[in-house]
């Protein structure tokens, strides 16, 4: 592998050779390690993050913390074996140890050789910042405290307010021996507001925050503190004069935004390829068949500029790209990366994404939502005669084996005769994610993404997603609440 087909990059591009010492002689001879024990493929990911987080509590600053973090995992595949091993010492002697370990766990007959690197060709989706974030932290605080004072005006009856702050921007570079090659730089930002109203001896709470890959000025409009807090405080007073949920089957309409994160936990989890692989999944081998009402698609897309959720290149060095996983109901695809496309014979559809180097890559979501429709969000209320509008959520469990889920509404009114009326507390959405896509009934020409909060889980793994949908009907579903 001495004809490296690289060449020459922006600066920014050359960051793990210019601070590390990394060479391109230095990565073949890791890869060549990597696959000296046998094996299929073998990957190299070098991770730099630097990163600042700042709480302000009750108008005191209660947590601020600035950090830089490096390193380099390497993979080995074998078949379905995976051999992995990290180092947080980026040294020639450490890295060639670390590739002969991961070499040994997945010894096998040798397949693939080493081939030339071709830089992979990505998008441009979001700023790279010159020199990194800046260290003036006062601005950010003075964010946190405009958030602080905005929640408190808001109403007498807010009496507690938290708000963060925090950034990182990730460098990242991967080698493989199939010869894929790519780096990027990657800013991330979010703002968040918590507040807990009172009133008597009820206690209720609000939450609310934006963010997505670029820097400060993000935070202005609808991500502004004042936003942000008020957005909290409404949420928390609101649930002080809300009557308890009704539970039951009825009719349920979802508003735009952030209630996609429904659609991601009791659907999006369970298209992931790893799971159908193994069959774990309830989608697992139903490509090609109805599992929606019509009225339904899903997309997972990686490519919106700026985006919570977006990429450049995934963390196997791919480009992202827009996956169609529904059309019209019909089950159109999984998402994969690298392993899971190999073993499936499926195409690789940049999903494979990690933590940090410390961790393997799988399949995982970026922005997943469903198109917008044509029904005027007005005409689903007014289609309702009794049931529940949702327009926020908070936590929730699902079980991908069964599809089953549980989530909390943490805002939502009831429907009556066709009209919005009062607030409820404590309603739970209950259901069967593939079941419960079947009874969408109306789609809005609303469609809208979510402020840019999004966390997903998988395997204690932890990646920032985006998440949205339009208003939509479901013919029925279970409520849960103390109400009648």
């Amino acid at each position: 592998m001495t004809n490296s087909a690289v060449s020459p990059s922006p600066s920014h591009k050359r960051y793990f050779f210019e601070k590390f010492g990394i060479t391109e002689r230095l990565l073949e001879r890791c890869l060549g390690e990597a696959l000296s024990a046998g094996g299929d493929y073998a990957d190299l990911y070098f991770e730099s993050v630097t990163s600042t987080a700042l709480g302000v509590d009750e108008q005191i600053v209660k947590s601020a913390s600035q950090g830089t973090s490096a390193g380099c995992g390497i993979r080995v595949l074998s078949g379905e074996r995976t051999g992995y091993a990290y180092t947080d010492n980026l040294s020639s002697e450490r890295l060639l140890h670390a590739a002969r370990t991961a070499a040994l766990i997945a010894s096998g007959p040798a397949k693939q050789p080493v081939q030339g690197f071709v830089e992979t060709r990505a998008a441009d989706l979001y700023p790279v910042p010159l020199g990194g974030f800046d260290l003036d932290l006062a601005a950010r605080m003075e964010l946190l405290l405009r958030a602080d004072r905005a929640a408190r005006a808001f109403d007498r009856r807010v009496v507690q307010v938290r708000a963060s702050y925090a950034e990182e921007l990730r460098r990242i570079l991967i080698a493989a021996s199939d010869g894929a090659y790519a780096s990027d730089t990657q800013p991330l930002c979010r703002l968040s507001v918590f507040v807990i109203a009172k009133e008597g001896a009820l206690s209720t709470k609000g939450s609310a925050g934006g963010g997505g890959r670029s820097g400060l000025e993000q935070f202005t409009a609808s991500k502004s503190p004042e936003h942000l807090a008020h957005e909290a405080a409404r949420g928390a007073t609101l649930q002080l004069g809300a009557l308890p949920a009704p539970a039951g089957e009825m009719e349920v309409v979802l508003g735009p935004g952030w209630p996609g994160i429904l659609l991601h936990e009791a659907v999006g989890h369970g298209l992931e390829a790893d799971f159908n692989r193994k069959k774990t999944s309830a989608f697992a081998g139903l490509i090609g068949q109805s599992v929606a009402s019509p009225k339904v698609t899903v997309v997972d897309n990686g490519t919106i500029t700026g985006r919570r959720g977006s990429l450049n290149v995934d963390d196997e060095g791919s480009a992202t790209q827009e996956t169609v996983l529904i059309e019209g109901g019909v089950l159109k695809g999984y998402l994969s990366d690298k392993l899971s496309a190999r073993l499936m014979g499926m195409p690789n559809t940049g999903s494979g994404r990690r933590e940090s180097y410390q961790a393997i890559p799988m399949p995982r979501m970026t922005n997943t939502y469903m198109l917008a429709g044509e029904d005027e969000p007005e005409d689903i209320v007014r289609s309702v005669k009794r049931g529940l509008y949702a327009v926020n959520f908070g936590g929730g469990q699902v079980d991908i084996t069964n599809g089953k889920f549980v989530f909390s509404a943490s805002e939502a009114y009831l429907i009556e005769d066709g009209k919005i009326t009062a607030p409820v507390r404590d309603a739970t959405l209950i259901g069967n994610g593939p079941e419960a896509l079947k009874y969408v009934s109306m789609v809005g020409h609303d469609l809208k993404l979510d402020e840019g909060i999004g966390t997903c889980g998988k395997n204690g793994q932890s990646v920032p997603v985006g998440v949205g949908m339009p208003t939509i009907k479901l013919d029925k579903m279970t409520v849960g609440g103390t109400g009648r």
